[in-house]
C-alpha cells in the first residue's frame, strides 16, 4: 500500500520531529569546551584539544532520532496481506539519553502487533525503535511513542511493546545498583482488551530469552 495513504500528519505528531536537518555543533563545541574549564581541566591539553569537536559529532549520530523523517523511514513498506496472528519482533537493542541526567540508557525492545490486513516491512520495526531511542528521553515515554506510532500507521487490532533498560544513572552514579532493570510497557487494542493476546505476547517474549547483560 502506497505511504502516501498513511495519515502523513499524525506521524509527524506522534514522531514530534524537531523540523530541523543540523544540529548546531558549534554551540554545543563551546559548551564542551566550557565544562571542561568547569571541571578543572585545561581543554588545550593534547588529550582534550579535539574533544569537544568529536563530543558534537557523538550527539548528531545519538540523537538522530530527532531528524528522522519518518514517511522516508517507512518508504513504503506497508503491505497488503491477508494476514491476522501476531507479528512479533523481539530483542532489538536500542541506545538511548536519559533526560533527567543525560547518561545513556540501553536495552532491547519487543514490538508485536495484530494485522487489520496491512504489515509492515522487517526492517521497518527496528528502524521505529531508534527513531524514538535516539534522542533524550525517558523509558516511559519511548515506549508509548513506539507503540502509538505503530498504531496510527498500521491501524491494526492491536500494538504491544515491552522495553527492557539498563540505566546508567542508576549504575554509575546515586543508588549504583548495577543489576537493576527497567521494564516498561504499553498495550493498544487486543493486548489491552484481551488478557489472552496479552499472555501470548508476554509469553513468546519471555520463551529462550537470554540475559540482556
Amino acid at each position: 500500500m502506497p505511504v502516501e495513504t498513511i495519515n502523513q500528519e499524525s506521524l509527524y505528531q506522534i514522531a514530534d520531529l524537531l523540523g530541523t536537518t543540523q544540529i548546531d555543533e558549534e554551540s554545543i563545541q563551546q559548551a564542551v569546551r566550557q565544562m571542561l574549564v568547569a571541571f578543572g581541566e585545561n581543554p588545550d591539553r593534547e588529550g582534550l584539544q579535539k574533544t569537544p569537536e568529536r563530543v558534537a559529532r557523538m550527539f548528531r549520530e545519538l540523537l538522530a532520532g530527532y531528524r528522522q523523517d519518518p514517511i522516508e523511514l517507512i518508504n513504503d513498506a506497508v503491505f497488503d496481506v491477508a494476514y491476522d496472528e501476531m507479528v512479533l519482533v523481539r530483542d532489538i537493542e536500542f541506545y538511548s539519553m536519559c533526560e533527567h541526567h543525560m547518561l545513556p540508557f540501553i536495552g532491547r525492545a519487543h514490538v508485536a502487533y495484530l494485522p487489520r490486513g496491512r504489515v509492515l516491512g522487517l526492517s521497518k520495526i527496528p528502524r521505529i525503535v531508534d527513531m524514538f531511542a535516539r534522542r533524550i528521553q525517558v523509558q516511559e515515554r519511548m515506549t508509548r511513542q513506539i507503540a502509538e506510532f505503530i498504531q496510527e500507521l498500521l491501524h491494526p487490532l492491536g500494538v504491544g511493546v515491552v522495553v527492557e533498560g539498563l540505566h546508567l544513572c542508576a549504575t554509575m552514579r546515586g543508588v549504583m545498583k548495577h543489576d537493576a532493570r527497567m521494564t516498561t510497557s504499553a498495550m493498544l487494542g487486543y493486548f489491552r482488551k484481551n488478557p489472552a493476546t496479552r499472555q501470548e505476547f508476554l509469553e513468546n517474549i519471555s520463551r529462550g530469552s537470554e540475559p540482556m547483560f
